[in-house]
């Protein structure tokens, strides 16, 4: 886990490897490309305490394929040993000296049930932006709400709002920027019987999950006003069940190129989605929804539109949609928490 945050893009060639540093019989692990650092503890049989730096993918890679059994590793001589069964590996070490330290987290800790957060991570890292050129929106926006936590991300096209109501984490008022790949890091090693730790400091984050801790710097900057995208009035809703409608978009997203549109056109009683392919030809279906406004034709990203399918909880969902060229808004029926706003497609 710990080699999840070393890189080998860095002007520290050291930040490629892992550091591993043996303490009795507690050996900690740790990985950081300076952004992102991510250290993990094991017990194990210690003989001599010390320290190294091995080469991160590699050593990964020789323990993965091991056969099951115990490993050993031997960091005495100049070159580290790693062996298990029958297989030894000799390792070009880095120099510890150099590998920067991270002094250990300063500030209130608060624990909260892992349960929500780890739903609500998945409900809102992917819709964060990958464009660094961009870095606010990077981040997902963890903001205190209502006696809750309030988890904001958006790309510029869909927009993500998950409220963890009662999990006071951050003072009132109080809000911070955390980048979306650290949570993302969060997100994959959450179990819903977990309980997680966060402690603040002025400029980054931890997230203690027992022996596993992971640490990243805050973003700095103002994220966007999101408020002003979510319309303040609610249009005739269109509810529909939520498998049927993924189910049918997987389908004729079968049919959509790259940038390819798929149209929908919610009309009585009935959504019909549709993608129109040049060069392959055309796809059309048709799924039974409760609607009683005017047709309305409206066109969105598939990739988008899926993935706010895939996070929204419920049985039944509702688009809220007032014309092509606005956000729509898509929700689960019966729960207020999370609110996916996504942008629509012009097409001709």
């Amino acid at each position: 886990m710990a080699g999840r945050a070393s890189t080998t893009r860095n002007v520290l060639p050291v930040l490629s490897g892992v550091r591993l540093s043996l303490t009795g019989d507690r050996l900690s692990v740790t990985g950081s490309d300076l952004e992102l650092t991510i250290t993990s503890w094991i017990e194990v049989a210690g003989a001599q305490d010390g320290v190294a730096v091995l080469p991160a993918k590699l050593a990964a890679d020789i323990v993965r394929h091991f056969e099951p059994g115990a490993i050993e590793i031997d960091a005495t001589g100049d070159r580290p040993r790693v062996s298990g069964g029958r297989s030894e590996f000799f390792l070009n070490s880095m120099p510890a000296d150099e590998y920067p330290s991270r002094p250990e987290p300063v500030g209130e800790s608060v624990t909260l049930a892992a349960g929500d957060l780890s739903e609500g991570l998945r409900q809102v890292v992917k819709a964060a932006s990958t464009d660094d050129s961009r870095p606010v929106l990077t981040g997902v926006l963890m903001a205190a709400e209502d006696e809750g936590l309030r988890l904001v991300s958006t790309d510029s096209y869909r927009l993500a709002v998950r409220d963890l109501p009662g999990a006071a984490v951050l003072r009132a008022g109080q809000q911070v920027l955390v980048p979306s790949r650290a949570l993302n890091e969060v997100a994959r090693v959450l179990d819903e019987d977990d309980s997680v730790s966060l402690v603040l400091s002025e400029n980054d984050v931890t997230f203690e999950l027992g022996d596993l801790h992971i640490t990243t710097q805050l973003i700095q900057g103002d994220f966007p006003d999101y408020r002003k995208l979510i319309p303040s009035t609610r249009p005739q809703p269109l509810v529909v069940n939520r498998q049927s409608f993924m189910d049918a978009l997987r389908r004729v997203k079968l049919m959509a190129a790259e940038h390819t549109p798929v149209r929908l056109t919610m009309a009585t009683d009935s959504l019909v989605l549709r993608t129109v392919n040049t060069d392959l030809g055309e796809a059309v279906e048709e799924v039974d929804a409760k609607y009683d406004g005017e047709e309305l034709p409206v066109a969105f990203n598939p990739e988008y539109l899926l993935h706010g399918l895939e996070v929204t909880p419920g049985d039944e969902v509702s688009l809220e949609s007032t014309d092509a060229s606005k956000p729509a808004m898509l929700r689960a029926v019966d729960s207020e928490e999370f609110l996916y706003l996504l942008m629509p497609v012009r097409v001709s």
